[in-house]
């Protein structure tokens, strides 16, 4: 439970100091689009006050509680059956991965009432309309290791 933890800790910070540099000290807030690589790489600020791509985004205060709530009892979940499975090391990043990105963007939802997305990707004539941050990466890649490596004992 030790890789759990320290990978939830690294993810958060990496979340939270992301957002703070791109969003604070560059003052996405205020700019709005940053072109880095443009057209790979743009820093773009959207306010996500739903969940992926802002669906059930209405903006309530009930929502925000309720998205709130429903990533503190999923990652509670997650840490739980981590623990009772007793996956290996690669469950246990992964699970890690998952937590950290959704405390990240917990935190977002307490302190600005929405997550600070700002990553915008597009390649190949395909124009991506969609932010994103650090810690839906993390949880992405976190959801993806546990459906391909739960459940397989302590090797995995």
């Amino acid at each position: 439970m030790r890789r759990l933890s320290w990978t939830a800790a690294i993810i958060f910070a990496l979340d939270q100091l992301s957002k703070w540099i791109v969003v604070h000290l560059m003052d996405l807030k205020t700019l709005a689009v940053i072109e880095v690589l443009p057209p790979y790489l743009t820093f773009h600020m959207a306010w996500n006050r739903g969940v992926n791509f802002g669906l059930f985004g209405s903006g309530s205060d009930i929502t925000r509680w309720f998205l709130i709530a429903l990533a503190l009892a999923i990652s509670a979940w997650v840490v739980w059956w981590v623990r009772q499975d007793g996956g290996g090391k690669i469950v246990e990043i992964s699970a890690g991965f998952l937590v950290g990105g959704a405390l990240g963007n917990v935190i977002d939802r307490v302190l600005y009432g929405a997550v600070a997305d700002f990553l915008n990707m597009s390649c190949c004539g395909v124009e991506n309309p969609f932010s994103f941050n650090v810690a839906d990466i993390a949880i992405f890649i976190g959801a993806f290791g546990l459906m391909i490596f739960a459940g397989r004992g302590k090797s995995a």
